[in-house]
């Protein structure tokens, strides 16, 4: 799966279906880091902005869990909440 530049979606939502392709197919193992940001800007080539953005993306979709001080880590299901 590549990021096609002149694509008509958002760079940042192509990354992120790569990244989930990746989770899905093991190539991140559940509850092992992802790329960081870092990692994303230097594989795709795109701009910092673009790399959270993507990364944030899989957070919110409940592909990973994000973490201030490492990698955001992928999961294998979408996270359980407390209920009231």
């Amino acid at each position: 799966m590549t990021v096609d530049l002149d694509g008509p979606d958002p760079l940042y939502e192509q990354i992120a279906a790569v990244l989930t392709a990746r989770i899905a197919d093991g190539t991140y193992p559940p509850r092992r880091r992802i790329p960081s940001e870092a990692a994303v800007v230097e594989e795709f080539g795109v701009s910092r902005p673009t790399a959270r953005a993507a990364v944030q993306l899989l957070s919110t979709a409940g592909s990973s869990t994000p973490s201030e001080v490492r990698a955001p880590t992928s999961l294998t299901s979408r996270p359980e909440h407390d209920s009231l």
